[in-house]
């Protein structure tokens, strides 16, 4: 005989930062709430973010900062909760932090602090949390949804889809939420690997043998374009800037980097004038890491002296200084990509509440959702503030 489905008000499947927010939100305003993991442990990206420091949100949090085949869908749920929101809550529970660069805010400690103070929250709204729970089969009859896992079942008449997207699947990242959403009716949006390094091949590959140079750039697709440092590596290009374009990019498509994004132009022509006897490489290696001026320098085919050059060929070689173009052959894949581009389609989904538009009672936040940040602790935020939308409307 099947055990009676414990009752709740609603059961969330995720412990990852937008679960555990949503959980925390509606266990504070007197819900019954349920948290189901499959890992051994709440928050697992969580702990590893950031270097173990956790970038938990981003100071210049704007719409504009998220892909999604929606760009406006974003926008209701990031403007009722604010990166300040948060950082109020970091700072009520005395966790010390610090803004590195262009608005990204860490702990000064861990990570682990971030996690703690979530389920503090949850604790504070008496929330039960069941890791390593393996989700057998979701039921859905007369307005409750009946989750049956390991040994348990419980039901409720509301069911969070915050399961996250497939990237980094060692940490067990499934597309476990694309499933349930296919099977309630729900439209997804192609998952693919984003903020992934991309690689490399053939004639491509000549910046192999500078694995480990890096330097600021300005990475171009389309008309998106970063200012941050690339990282050559042995299968490819990463780095931040290449973390960045990366969410844009689409196979067939080139990049362009400017590798001296604060040269003007005309400026080799200028230093001709200037110091005619001096060389492109030994000029660039004033700007560039060594090697990578090397590199550069020979496959423009610019040796000698700069008078000895014409100004056609300056003209030539500062053009593609400016707009290197390099045609990427995919991607480090979703096993080193840092969140997903796509999922679960806004098109299904309310703004105000996160609720399935055809599925009372069914929601999906987080990575789970088509909506992707920036590199820099936009994620999170959608994470917080997607999960804040759901559990004030649980």
């Amino acid at each position: 005989m099947t055990s009676p489905a414990e009752p709740f008000d609603a059961i969330i499947l995720g412990a990852g930062g937008a679960g555990l927010m949503c959980a925390a939100v509606a266990g504070q305003r007197g819900r019954r709430v349920l948290v189901i993991d499959h890992a051994d442990e709440p928050g697992r990206k969580i702990l590893i973010s950031g270097g173990g420091r956790c970038n938990f949100t981003n100071t210049h949090t704007a719409p504009d900062r998220y892909l999604s085949a929606n760009p406006h869908f974003a926008k209701s749920a990031l403007g009722r909760y604010r990166p300040e929101q948060f950082i109020a809550m970091v700072e009520r529970h005395g966790i010390a932090w610090h803004e590195k660069t262009l608005g990204q805010l860490f702990c000064d400690g861990s990570a682990r602090q971030i996690v703690a103070m979530l389920l503090d929250e949850c604790a504070q709204g008496d929330v039960t949390i069941h890791c390593g729970q393996e989700v057998r089969a979701i039921d859905h009859a007369d307005g409750r949804f009946t989750v049956s896992c390991d040994g348990r079942r419980a039901s409720a008449p509301a069911l969070v889809i915050a399961t996250g997207g497939p990237s980094i699947p060692k940490m067990g990242a499934t597309g476990f939420a694309y499933d349930i959403a296919r099977r309630f009716g729900m439209k997804v949006v192609e998952p693919r690997p984003a903020l992934v390094p991309l690689t490399l091949g053939g004639e491509e590959a000549l910046f192999r043998s500078l694995s480990g140079v890096a330097t600021e750039v300005v990475a171009k697709s389309g008309k998106t374009s970063f200012r941050e440092a690339a990282l050559l590596t042995h299968r490819g290009l990463s780095g931040p800037a290449i973390l960045q374009i990366s969410s844009y990019w689409r196979h067939g498509e080139s990049i362009g980097l400017d590798f001296l994004p604060d040269q003007a132009s005309g400026w080799l022509r200028e230093a001709k004038r200037a110091r005619p006897r001096a060389s492109v490489r030994s000029l660039m290696a004033t700007m560039l890491p060594d090697r990578l001026a090397e590199a550069l320098a020979e496959r423009l085919g610019l040796a000698g002296d700069l008078a000895n050059l014409p100004d056609r060929m300056l003209e030539t070689a500062e053009r593609r200084l400016s707009d290197w173009r390099f045609m990427p052959n995919g991607t480090e894949g979703f096993a080193k990509a840092e969140v997903t581009v796509g999922g679960i389609s806004t098109a299904s989904l309310s703004s105000q509440t996160m609720e399935a538009r055809t599925v009372p009672g069914l929601y999906a936040i987080g990575e789970a959702v088509d909506v992707t940040g920036w590199l820099g602790g936009y994620n999170f935020q959608w994470a917080w503030a997607s999960g804040h939308a759901a559990g004030q409307a649980l």
